[in-house]
């Protein structure tokens, strides 16, 4: 069995397919979008019509609002609208104005206005 470090959580997790899409992420919105390592969680839970839920990866501003809402999935899982639409649920309960998607070999990051319910797709994920 292999092992990845986790240098969110600091410890050795089992290297899944959708942990190594995981930890690339991480590293991605670190080092190339300039996301602080310390307001990023991973693997939060949250509760949706009385199921529990988890979250991939959830980013945080300054202020501990939540600003970036990540789901991750396996290189051999497609993305496609039930993708979209179980990170929209989540965001039901988040409420978060920014998702980004990836399966490691596609990724897509989408806008959100909460108030007017409002999105459209961005090229990019933004910097921090």
């Amino acid at each position: 069995m292999n092992y990845i470090f986790d240098e969110i959580r600091r410890k050795y997790l089992v290297l899944t397919p959708e942990e190594w899409v995981r930890q690339h992420v991480v590293q991605y919105i670190i080092k190339e979008k300039g996301y602080p390592k310390a307001l990023i969680k991973l693997e939060g839970g949250l509760k949706l019509n009385s199921l529990q839920k988890r979250t991939d990866i959830v980013v945080f501003n300054t202020q501990g609002e939540k600003i970036l809402l990540v789901e991750c999935k396996a290189p051999t899982v497609r993305i496609t609208q039930n993708t979209f639409d179980q990170i929209a649920r989540y965001n039901i309960i988040h409420k978060v104005p920014l998702l980004f998607v990836s399966n490691g070999l596609q990724h897509y990051a989408c806008k959100i206005n909460i108030s007017t319910r409002d999105y459209h797709f961005v090229e990019n994920l933004p910097h921090y």
